[in-house]
């Protein structure tokens, strides 16, 4: 599995040159002499990620600055929502509640600076939250906020400007939930240059929670592209937790303690170059293929990752073991950046009707039989009453049986059939009463139909909105942003694009990429697809990807 894969064989040119290093090990710590670095650590990859990384990251990870990030696009229709019923609410309260109330005296002890895209919706509110449990804990915190990134205030202008969906080319919806613009890291960068313990932010891209805390300690400038690029691939290592430490790695097996994993953190020097470790004492692996992995998480074409800041090069990336730490730690280096584009990507989410999901187990002989039979006799039964009443037909139905590897399509090898298994039932429909009557008619089947449905997990489904994704680009010139601290707001500009051929620098760089273009032999044999690379899987609202190495 190993070697073929780290040689890159049969890899497309463009990832060929994202390479894992083979040329050298690279020693613990090593930088110039008298070099100050910087250590960022990341304790959350979503909100409701686990409360063990925060006291573990603080206590034993060294750090000068603990970043969260809790933010999804969903996750941000959710909290608008939750701010509709609530106006205090919006935000992510486990940030305050779990994520750094427990532990502010000791992050004001030892002089850790905490940025976090906690505030959602409403990042006025979370940090009120955060200076009330100061004030309880007698801490003393100077907390920013970050706004700017909530557009609600345009969606007239913008459904009057004929804007479009960025990939489908589908019309402005009528019925957005939120818009939100995906900020960079000066409005971070600015708030800790006005002296803020906690900077809290609504909407940015992952990668500027790091990116931010750089800008401040090395000043760096923001024409200055492959730094930017650096500090943003810092970020995007780390801004999913435990992802790059060996959560959901290929080789899973080979990662150790997982109750026990360790949060990334990465040592930053000036040039741009780090080293991504965790946690002395704690589980999880970092090698070069935990980290690579991460590293074409949801980037599309890693030689033009576009950000807010800077449009990422990240296809001359090596990620080096450390001596002595190669299961603890990479030093990365190697990341180029371009001028950023004029607009920033806006996610908007908007109401398309309602879902519900049912699970019931199936046990006894010929369990796979029965639980098909008894999903076909629900679903028959639900459409009869639909007709009856003139509703329309579901909008989508899925039915599997989990344990006859349905969702394996033709690749599925069983031979055998389970003596227990799972009916999954997923439907979505126009109208939410359609939907209830489906979760009305799952239980009868435990009297009505076959012998063996054990129970339905989590009692009678649940009906819920669906929420789907509408992207589009808006200039930056039309988004004004604001950082608060106190009783004093500023605003903050956006740096002016610096405008160079960018063809001519792609085009030398894949000049380079030929003249190191790898050299296979060629011939025919077959592989598992894990044997040749590591991959790892994304989303962004209903939008899937797979990026590989």
């Amino acid at each position: 599995m190993a070697s073929l894969r780290k040689a890159g064989t049969g890899l497309p040119l463009y990832l060929q040159r994202i390479w894992i290093t083979r040329r050298g090990i690279r020693h613990f710590g090593q930088t110039a002499a008298n070099e100050r670095t910087v250590r960022i650590g990341c304790a959350s990859g979503f909100w409701g990620d686990t409360a063990v990384s925060a006291p573990q990251l603080i206590h034993k990870g060294n750090i000068d600055f603990l970043v969260s990030d809790y933010l999804s696009e969903i996750t941000m229709s959710l909290l608008s929502a939750a701010k509709q019923k609530i106006p205090t609410m919006g935000y992510a309260p486990d940030f305050v509640q779990v994520g750094i109330g427990p532990y502010l005296k000791v992050i004001k002890q030892k002089g850790i600076r905490v940025v976090s895209n906690a505030g959602g919706i409403n990042p006025q509110s979370c940090a009120d939250a955060i200076r009330e449990t100061s004030k309880k804990n007698g801490v003393d915190l100077k907390v920013a906020i970050v706004t700017g990134d909530d557009i609600m205030n345009q969606k007239v202008e913008l459904e009057k400007s004929g804007v479009s969906d960025m990939f489908s080319g589908m019309k402005f919806p009528p019925n957005v939930t939120s818009m939100t613009a995906y900020l960079g890291a000066s409005a971070i960068k600015h708030a800790l240059d006005l002296g803020a313990d906690v900077v809290v932010t609504g909407r940015c891209t992952d990668s500027a929670l790091a990116l931010g805390p750089l800008l401040h300690s090395f000043k760096w400038s923001y024409s200055d592209y492959d730094l930017l690029a650096a500090g943003s691939l810092a970020g995007h290592l780390i801004e999913c937790g435990a992802q790059s430490t060996g959560g959901i790695f290929t080789d899973w097996e080979s990662v150790p303690d997982w109750h026990n994993i360790g949060f990334p953190i990465v040592d930053c020097s000036p040039d741009g170059s780090f080293v991504l470790t965790k946690s002395p004492g704690t589980g999880g692996l970092v090698t070069s293929g935990t980290v690579a992995e991460q590293l074409v998480y949801e980037i599309g074409d890693p030689k033009r990752y576009i950000l807010p800041d800077v449009i990422c090069d990240f296809s001359g990336v090596t990620v080096e073991p450390v001596k002595g730490k190669e299961t603890e730690a990479v030093f990365v280096s190697g990341a180029k950046g371009l001028p950023p584009t004029d607009s920033y990507k806006i996610s908007a989410t908007y109401a398309d009707g309602y879902r519900l999901t049912a699970v019931c187990l199936v046990f006894g002989g010929r369990a796979v039989d029965k639980a098909r039979k008894t999903a076909d006799a629900i679903i028959t039964r639900v459409r009869g009453i639909f007709k009856t009443l003139g509703l329309e037909d579901f909008s989508k139905l899925l039915v599997n049986v989990i344990g006859a590897e349905d969702s394996f399509g033709q690749q599925k090898t069983l031979t055998k059939m389970p003596r227990e298994c799972t009916v999954w039932i997923a439907a979505h429909h126009k109208e939410k009463r359609a939907l209830e009557i489906l979760a009305r008619e799952i239980a009868p089947a435990g009297t009505g139909m076959a012998p063996g449905l054990s129970g339905i997990v989590g009692g009678r489904p649940k009906v819920s909105p669906v929420l789907k994704l509408f992207s589009f680009l808006q200039p930056k010139d039309k988004i004004k942003i604001s950082v608060s601290l106190g009783d004093r707001t500023e605003e903050v500009e956006v740096s002016p694009v610096q405008q160079q051929n960018q063809q001519t620098r792609l085009n030398e760089e894949e000049e380079v990429s030929r003249e190191d273009e790898v050299k296979t032999e060629k011939g025919s044999h077959s592989f598992r697809l894990e044997e040749l690379a590591f991959a790892r899987s994304g989303d962004k609202g209903n939008h899937c990807n797979i990026g590989m190495k």
